[in-house]
């Protein structure tokens, strides 16, 4: 015998069962001495304590298989710092950055949101982290209530959003005989207009992906109006000209169509209207010419020197 703790000799085990072999195992009840109200307690306690912390391994592992998914809880804590929602066998944590400004949560109010991460929390108890301002909210969101996009007929590339106020979604489909907007915007709006209720009527615009950044450049900046995109490959920007009377509507209020457009589309954007690019390039040509003067002087000045030697 090797441990004479975990082990016992073939002619010993014969004393609880005569059909033992060499290997196999066997259980034996032992009654320690000594073994008065204080050990039982602790040894209690113990067991206690590692099926708690198996069940919360458990829940944390069950949890952690659902990142990036959409849960459901009710409100057990809504003040101004975080929201605290009961998940069932765990709270969901949503900090406030997470949180829709232009939301106010109740306690008992049944809110949807988005599993963000699954951490560990003091003593080791699992806690989820969920969020409503997330840009994959919004895509899980069209992805259940659209059926096109559940069955990956429909991509959604991209989401950019100004929580609580206005959000763009660029969709693409492979297949040219689906429109992917109408798709999803649906008769009379019907499935757009789920989604934007569960959002406490944020907007949202639908943009068709386009492999040509000039032209999904030109979509992101929806309702504006286009005339011409100049695009820059090596810097990754675009210089983006509207007609005069659209120039306000394509930049947005405090900036905010064309910030969301720079988001989508992950392009820097220079918005001009008409004029001002004209004005632009009457300067650039007045400076042309200036230099080519400046540059007929200095050759001048050259050959009178030279004509001196």
């Amino acid at each position: 015998m090797e441990n004479p703790v975990t082990q016992i000799t073939k002619e010993e085990a014969a004393k609880y069962s005569k059909n033992l072999m060499v290997g196999d195992t066997i259980d034996i009840e032992i009654n320690p001495r000594n073994f008065g109200r204080i050990a039982a307690q602790t040894a209690k306690q113990v067991i206690i304590q590692k099926l708690r912390e198996a069940e919360r391994d458990m829940v944390f592992s069950e949890f952690n298989e659902r990142k990036g998914e959409i849960v459901s809880g009710i409100v057990q804590k809504a003040d101004a710092g975080a929201i605290v929602l009961d998940l069932g066998k765990l709270e969901g944590i949503m900090p406030a950055k997470e949180q829709i400004p232009t939301e106010k949560y109740k306690v008992n109010d049944k809110v949807k949101a988005y599993v963000v991460d699954v951490v560990r929390g003091t003593k080791g108890a699992p806690q989820v982290i969920i969020s409503r301002t997330a840009g994959d909210f919004v895509k899980k969101l069209f992805e259940f209530e659209i059926p096109e996009i559940y069955e990956g007929l429909i991509e959604v590339k991209s989401v950019s959003r100004d929580p609580g106020n206005r959000c763009k979604v660029a969709v693409h489909a492979q297949n040219e005989n689906i429109d992917p907007v109408g798709s999803c915007v649906g008769q009379k709006g019907v499935r757009i207009q789920n989604i934007i209720n569960e959002l406490n009527g944020e907007k949202i615009d639908v943009i068709e992906w386009d492999e040509d950044p000039a032209i999904f450049i030109s979509s992101a900046l929806l309702p504006a109006k286009v005339m011409a995109v100049d695009i820059n490959e090596e810097e990754k920007s675009a210089r983006v000209i509207v007609p005069d009377d659209q120039l306000s509507l394509a930049i947005g209020k405090s900036g905010q169509n064309a910030r969301l457009a720079a988001r989508l589309t992950n392009w820097k954007i220079d918005i001009k209207s008409e004029t001002q690019f004209r004005e632009m390039l009457m300067k650039m040509q007045e400076e042309s010419e200036e230099q080519e003067i400046e540059d007929e002087s200095e050759i001048d000045i050259k050959l009178d020197e030279n004509e001196e030697i």
